[in-house]
Parts: C-alpha cells; structure tokens; sequence
C-alpha cells in the first residue's frame, strides 16, 4: 500500500508535535521528481547511522535537540535551527532528546 503524500497546493501542518513527539514516527510529506521533504522523528539516544545522498540536503530542528555530524565535524542542533549540507557529504545524527526536524532532499537522478 503506498504511503500517501500531501497534493500540490496542499497545506501541511508542520508545528512542533509536544506531547504527541514520543509516539511519533518519521514520515515522507511529499516526493516528486526532483524533491522530497520528510518529518524525521528521532527518540532520545537513537542514531540515524552514517551515509550520504547525491543532492543537497536541508534539515530543520523543530523540536528536541541532536548531534549532526558531517565532513567529521559534530554540531549540536537545536529547535529552531536549520543546516544546508552540499551533496555526497557523509553525515548521520544521533538524538540527544527527542527531536523531529524537517528534511528536504534534492534528489539527482
């Protein structure tokens, strides 16, 4: 069964999740050819392991707090925050409290 993406137009409610963060989990908003934009959930303590993609990225911290390491160099994030990453850069994360952040891939084909 396909996973349902917002429809060009679509409003989507990205407002930090609060209380509902602990059971949440990562989804895909919208894909189309050349984008695709995710709401990455991340409990306390969870790693999101080392690996690159070919297009630019960004990540927005809506909530929590994470560690970001790319080009081995490790930043702490924070709600409110946003990080650009060039393509083929290596980069993972690991949740330092539970956080969601808004990914955007360009995607290169």
């Amino acid at each position: 069964m396909a996973i349902p993406h917002a429809q060009s137009g679509q409003l989507i409610d990205v407002r930090p999740l609060a209380e509902s963060l602990p059971e949440a989990q990562t989804i895909a908003l919208f894909k189309s050819d050349g984008l695709e934009v995710m709401w990455l959930v991340v409990p306390t303590g969870k790693t999101v392991p080392s690996h690159h993609v070919q297009g630019e990225i960004t990540l927005q911290c809506l909530e929590g707090e994470v560690k970001f390491t790319a080009g081995g160099k490790t930043q702490t994030m924070r709600a409110g925050q946003l990080l650009w990453l060039a393509g083929g850069v290596e980069h993972g994360l690991t949740a330092v409290r539970d956080a969601s952040l808004l990914v955007t891939l360009v995607l290169r084909k």
